[in-house]
């Protein structure tokens, strides 16, 4: 039960961000909302750290994962998507960004020498297939010979870097670091790294008064980052990356609901599919090899019931 409230709850803030960021977007510059973001989430985390008395000592080689953590999952791989949207819509790049699932089973494989089920791979593969089928019209008008492939290669690029933020986060795991120390390091490392990209980008320290920018950068910092990022990297300890980072492929759905209910989004076929497809890829990576056999068993005899009960 907990691992699904982490889940669920992960899902349902990080796909919300998507609609929230777009109202940090226009008069101040990303790298000055994301200070303002994780600075803001830092001072919340280290305010709780200290109340809950937990230790923050750490030595200098723990604090340089800290650092890592800091660039590769609290600031530069946010930067990298943020500027791969001047090139791609929305859904190209959470497509892009949907396959931080298959990079985070990869690095798995790489740094830590687990071994992957095959169910994994199959259901990842139909989970990607759905967020292509959810978004195929804009997929379809894809220019690759325009200016849109710098686009797609920064959108990769970040979700790289966020798949190696997810492992550091498993290493420091697994070195008994606790989840909220280690981002609470991450996100005030992240802070200073942020301020000083600021002074050489030359980008003015302004506020959008308007109370859409503040009402957003506040879901932002106490959800989106607080809340959110510690569910995420509990889940990395519990099951581990290549099942909790699935709900990267889920946030789309909760996007296509969002704009749905407040931008007009028209649902077609292709919607359709998509949902099918996530559901059943979401079913395949979660669900042990056994269980699925029991469940294919189960189905199988009420349909011989039923068919039975009907002669």
């Amino acid at each position: 039960m907990k691992n699904s409230f982490l889940y669920l709850s992960t899902v349902l803030i990080w796909g919300s961000t998507w609609l929230a960021i777009e109202f940090q977007l226009g008069i101040v510059a990303p790298e000055v909302s994301l200070f303002y973001r994780f600075t803001m989430a830092a001072i919340l985390m280290w305010g709780y750290c200290k109340w809950r008395k937990l230790e923050m000592n750490y030595s200098l080689r723990e604090h340089g994962y800290f650092v890592l953590l800091a660039c590769f999952n609290f600031g530069f791989n946010y930067l990298v998507l943020y500027w791969a949207q001047a090139y791609l819509n929305s859904a190209m790049t959470s497509i892009a960004f949907s396959t931080l699932l298959i990079i985070n089973i990869i690095n798995t494989r790489l740094f830590f020498g687990k071994r992957i089920a095959s169910r994994i791979y199959i259901g990842a593969s139909i989970g990607i297939a759905g967020i292509v089928a959810l978004f195929w019209h804009d997929f379809g008008g894809f220019d690759f010979s325009s200016t849109a492939m710098i686009g797609l290669v920064m959108a990769l690029l970040g979700t790289f870097m966020a798949s190696l933020g997810n492992m550091v986060s498993v290493r420091n795991s697994n070195k008994g670091i606790g989840v909220l120390q280690g981002n609470a390091w991450g996100m005030f490392y992240s802070s200073i790294i942020l301020l000083v990209y600021i002074e050489f980008s030359g980008a003015e320290f302004i506020v959008d008064m308007r109370w859409s920018y503040l009402a957003s950068l506040a879901y932002l910092t106490l959800f989106g980052t607080v809340f959110a990022f510690a569910c995420y990297f509990v889940l990395l300890k519990n099951i581990g990356p290549e099942k909790a980072s699935y709900t990267i492929v889920l946030f789309p759905i909760v996007a296509v609901i969002l704009s749905t209910l407040f931008e007009g989004f028209v649902w077609q076929e292709n919607t359709v599919l998509g949902f099918v497809l996530v559901i059943t890829g979401n079913a395949v990576v979660l669900t042990p090899l056994k269980k699925l056999k029991m469940i294919s068993l189960k189905y199988s005899q009420r349909q011989q019931q039923k068919a039975w009960l009907l002669k």
